[in-house]
């Protein structure tokens, strides 16, 4: 552990991208910054789609052009097919905004979690990789630091504060026991990568592809890569999917692509290249995001299903936001979480929205073309929220819309 200090003004627990994106926008605004990561990067990591709105916490992190170098496949648009196959006109982003950052990119995580990590070192931030935190230094109610392990050697690390980015580790939500699982959405997923898979010419080639299986049971992302490679993977209720006990986990996903016409077209001449991985897709949120002397962003305050891969982005943006406020708070010498939670109403307000549009996608009652026929007025509304353009008034006028095309079982969707 040479050049490890035993004071650092913050310490970033975990380097996907909300750690790496909070140790970035510190290091930027003049603190010093230990970023710690348990795995050697470059790791593999699922959730490859980004959503538009993320381009401006990429801009100010300063990667735009390294995106554009590496040459990520560009996603224009989102697009539904339904369970008898009917595909939906994809909602091209630019309708709604003709800026550049309405295109945005799919990513190999494997590339973009590094490229992450290399610019936080880049802009400053002390990076310590393959290294654990198995524990926080506490004084009385509020958390001062954390206990680190690399190999066999324990270190102790003092921070005025701390910022959990473990993902859906939820590394201090879990130990305070502030972390409070959605019951609605209680998801399994299977997932895997196939070369030679169907894939649109031009603006379409990077579509991301939501596709119900038979009686809305669950539902397949498809989201195109580069080097002809498509990500798929399958979400459906834990007790669905793995019914069968005496299925392997392939086997289970053939199952589901075999309920799943309009999927089952697009892979029947590809070559998978990866076996089957399996991960729990537990939806939850903690109590509050942010305590005395500690801050948490992305998976590790919060984690909404993936159907419409706002994961990346909130990462970024919840980082960006915690950011700004540890920033006031470390200027003013007050680390209370008074301070330090200011930034959660307009952080929930909108996580709300794309949670809200989450529930609505589940119920099998609900059609969105029969919506948006009935309501065309909230076309642009839906667009936004689909591009991460939520942290703004006027958002919630769809829902209380939709409130007329929902089943009864819905209501705790407009909670």
């Amino acid at each position: 552990m040479e050049n490890l200090k035993s004071f650092y003004e913050v310490v970033v627990i975990g380097a996907g991208p909300a750690g790496s994106s909070a140790a970035t926008f510190l290091a930027q605004l003049g603190h010093d910054v230990l970023l710690v990561e348990r795995e050697k990067f470059p790791r593999h990591h699922i959730g490859e789609s980004l959503m538009p709105n993320a381009y401006w916490q990429l801009k100010r992190l300063n990667v735009i052009d390294k995106l554009k170098e590496i040459g990520f496949v560009r996603k224009h648009s989102v697009q539904f097919v339904n369970d008898k196959g009917k595909a939906s006109k994809p909602f091209y982003f630019k309708e709604r905004n003709s800026h550049e950052s309405s295109v945005t990119w799919q990513v190999e995580r494997s590339e973009f979690d590094q490229m992450m990590l290399n610019n936080a070192a880049e802009h400053g931030a002390q990076i310590m990789s393959n290294t654990k935190v198995i524990d926080i230094l506490q004084d009385n109610d509020t958390i001062n630091g954390v206990v680190v392990k690399q190999g066999e050697h324990e270190h102790k690390i003092n921070a005025k504060v701390v910022v959990d980015a473990s993902g859906t580790s939820a590394f201090i939500a879990r130990r305070l026991k502030i972390y409070e699982p959605d019951p609605h959405l209680n998801k399994g997923v299977l997932y895997t990568y196939f070369r030679g898979a169907m894939r649109e010419c031009g603006v379409d080639e990077g579509t991301t592809i939501i596709l119900h299986t038979e009686k809305k049971d669950g539902w397949f992302w498809y989201i195109p890569l580069k080097d002809n490679v498509v990500s798929v993977g399958v979400v459906s209720d834990i007790d669905k999917l793995f019914r069968d006990r005496t299925l392997s986990k392939c086997g289970i996903f053939m199952r589901e692509v075999n309920r799943c016409k309009a999927l089952k077209e697009k892979i029947q001449f590809a070559t998978p290249i990866a076996n089957v991985k399996v991960c729990k897709d537990f939806s939850y949120k903690s109590k509050q995001v942010a305590g005395n002397g500690y801050v948490l962003v992305g998976d590790a305050f919060s984690f909404i299903d993936p159907v419409y891969s706002s994961g990346v982005f909130l990462a970024m943006k919840s980082a960006e936001f915690a950011a700004d406020a540890i920033h006031k708070a470390l200027k003013a010498d007050d680390v209370s979480a008074e301070r330090l939670r200011s930034f959660e109403p307009q952080l929930l307000s909108g996580m709300e929205s794309i949670k809200k549009l989450v529930y609505t996608f589940y119920d099998n009652g609900f059609s969105f073309a029969k919506f948006l026929k009935a309501y065309p007025q909230h076309q642009d509304i839906l667009v936004d929220i689909l591009i991460g353009d939520v942290f703004k008034d006027g958002i919630d006028e769809i829902f209380t819309a939709m409130e007329n095309f929902q089943s009864p079982q819905m209501e705790y969707a407009q909670a």
